[in-house]
């Protein structure tokens, strides 16, 4: 194994408060010069924003290590060319967009695509109408999604993520969403394209048996869950992490000691 892919929200940090031993863990990685980049399916706050919380946990990153599915989502459009969004996240994220043309999310005019992301507390069923109207124009727009993560752990417990609204438009409008984010394959591969290591090389490190472990053996990584964040020890998935630790803090040492043959699954 050569290099790590790193979740961010529930591995190095729950809620505000840092998991005990992560700038540690951080340290050693940029020590032994092990090849990583964080992936997360964070939505509600642009990349420069999670720069700024992760510093105040005394852990320093730079934009440039981060993947999130806005970014992926950025060189998506562009690639297809698709220019007009009403995009549906947080007003920090459309920082991530500002080159393209943001068309209000109540306006009839028609759309190239309709971006999905963590709108959290702001989703109502006026919000969620309204692009359900938008993905029926003809031509019928693009549904863009920002991950398909089911939920994630706030300071007051579960909320709902992405994927729940992402269903409930693809449903009723007929339209297949573009996922952008884990647990797509093409978001795995984009990262470990970034790193430049071989997929069965790379280790994805997260605490979401779904998104993060089967999302990443499905495209070639291996999988390790992380019992802090989201993880409930009643998981009955028929997915088998690769490892399973109690923390983030336990990285090093499983590093070290980890097996360099195929792991068995």
């Amino acid at each position: 194994m050569q290099a790590l892919l790193l979740d961010l929200d529930g591995v190095f940090y729950v809620g505000g408060e840092q998991v005990p031993g992560a700038d540690a863990t951080l340290g050693w990685l940029t020590e032994a010069r092990v090849p990583h980049l964080f992936v997360t399916n964070t939505t509600s706050r642009p990349r420069t924003a999670l720069v700024r919380k992760l510093q105040g946990f005394g852990i320093a990153v730079s934009a440039g290590e981060i993947l999130t599915p806005a970014v992926a989502a950025v060189g998506w459009l562009r690639q297809q060319r698709l220019r007009r969004l009403a995009a549906y996240v947080p007003d920090a994220t459309l920082e991530e967009f500002k080159d393209f043309d943001l068309i209000e999310r109540t306006s009839p005019e028609p759309v190239d695509a309709v971006v999905v992301g963590d709108l959290g507390e702001a989703w109502d069923f006026p919000t969620l109408n309204c692009a359900f109207n938008q993905l029926m124009q003809e031509p019928q727009p693009k549904l863009v999604a920002l991950g398909m993560t089911r939920f994630w752990r706030a300071a007051d417990g579960l909320r709902l993520d992405t994927a729940p609204f992402v269903v409930a438009l693809s449903h009723a409008s007929g339209v297949t969403p573009m996922v952008l984010g884990k647990p797509a394959t093409g978001f795995f591969e984009s990262a470990v394209k970034l790193l430049g290591a071989p997929p069965d090389q790379t280790v994805m490190v997260g605490d979401d048996l779904d998104a993060d472990v089967r999302g990443a053996q499905a495209a070639g990584l291996r999988g390790v869950l992380v019992r802090t964040g989201k993880y409930r020890s009643d998981e009955t998935a028929e997915v088998r992490p690769d490892a399973v630790l109690d923390s983030i803090a336990e990285l090093p040492g499983w590093w070290k000691s980890r097996p360099v043959g195929p792991t068995a699954r």
